[in-house]
């Protein structure tokens, strides 16, 4: 039985069981009194007539009944009133709140002074009006950040375009070069938005197959391999036979190791190191890919998975990321039961992920 009910059970109980045992100790009680003194002794000391004992006795546990019950029906009263009076003003109180945040009220909170079931219902309730607080902060900032990173291209086309439809500008390879990159920057971060709408989606639509991680490794590593170079990154990899197998879809695991590796180059200074590994956890398999270069402040380190998240120092615009690809693995990740998550420390960032068995 849930601890909360059980609880709430055994209050209930008291409240009913505690007028009874009353009753049922006066009746008791009076019955040893009535005994004492109504029925004849050894001696033969008779206080009442012997044919009024019956009578008498019958009429004073009457009596005793109607008192006895009297007071079990004020004690059960007084019980009823405060346990009810607990439960439903902290109840009152989260009814005003519950209207306050379908109004839009998300910072309205309840005031929690009891550990008892009422206030684990209380801090659940402003545990989950801070998670709408904070989605709807979230939503706020995604609809600006989605309006900021559309209208910096725009405002670029738009003014170079009339620059040009008005003969201020003579067309030149190097305009038409700039203008096919910010048309090229709006496609990608719109590429970006539906691969994130299609990773929220992905829960309903894993194909899972065994899949050799090294394999997968090697394929995306070819790819960024002109990069790698470029840079002079040192690539180190580590995948040990009993962690180099996973349960997963293979499109979205490439998409997975796509986004982290492209992050670690990325931001991986020139001459940097990248290490990418596996290893047993206890939760199923960790895939690890970590890179020197800035830390990454503690502040920010639990937020580098949201939407449109940057931090100032190593994740800004001019890097030209969109913030959304560690959402996207976040989604495609979370989508399979796994999780992730970042440590950032001794000039190395490292991003993990955690797939079941």
């Amino acid at each position: 039985m849930n601890p909360i009910r059980q609880r709430l059970l055994w209050k209930l109980l008291l409240v009913n069981g505690i007028p009874v045992v009353t009753i049922i100790l006066v009746i008791w009680l009076a019955l040893d009194h009535l005994a004492t003194g109504n029925f004849p002794d050894p001696a033969g000391n008779n206080p009442v007539p012997p044919t009024d004992i019956h009578q008498t006795f019958v009429t004073a546990i009457h009596h005793t009944l109607i008192l006895a019950s009297l007071a079990a029906l004020l004690l059960g009263f007084v019980l009823s009133y405060l346990l009810t009076r607990r439960v439903l003003k902290p109840l009152s109180q989260m009814n005003a709140a519950t209207r306050a945040v379908a109004a839009g009220n998300f910072s309205s909170r309840v005031e929690v002074t009891t550990g008892d079931e009422v206030g684990q219902l209380g801090t659940s309730f402003n545990h989950m009006a801070d998670s709408l607080e904070r989605i709807e902060q979230l939503r706020k900032n995604m609809v600006a950040d989605v309006a900021h990173e559309l209208r910096t291209p725009l405002t670029n086309l738009r003014g170079y375009l009339e620059a040009l439809n008005d003969h201020v500008l003579i067309p030149s390879p190097e305009t038409l070069h700039m203008l096919l990159g910010e048309t090229l920057r709006l496609v990608k971060l719109v590429d970006n938005l539906q691969q994130l709408a299609r990773a929220d989606a992905a829960r309903t639509s894993l194909h899972r197959q065994q899949l050799v991680i090294s394999e997968q490794l090697q394929e995306m590593l070819a790819l960024y391999r002109p990069s790698i170079e470029e840079k002079r990154i040192e690539v180190a990899t580590d995948f040990p036979a009993e962690a180099d197998t996973v349960l997963a879809d293979r499109d979205k695991f490439l998409q997975t190791v796509r986004n982290l590796l492209d992050n670690c180059v990325k931001y991986t200074p020139h001459g940097g190191q990248v290490a990418i590994s596996s290893k047993r956890h206890a939760d199923g398999l960790q895939v690890l890919f970590c890179n020197s270069g800035p830390e990454i402040s503690s502040d920010d380190l639990p937020f580098i998975f949201e939407r449109f998240f940057r931090t100032d120092r190593s994740r800004s615009r001019n890097a030209g990321g969109s913030g959304l690809g560690l959402a996207i693995t976040r989604e495609l990740i979370e989508a399979h039961g796994g999780r992730v998550g970042a440590d950032s420390k001794d000039g190395r960032t490292c991003i993990w992920f955690i797939l079941p068995c």
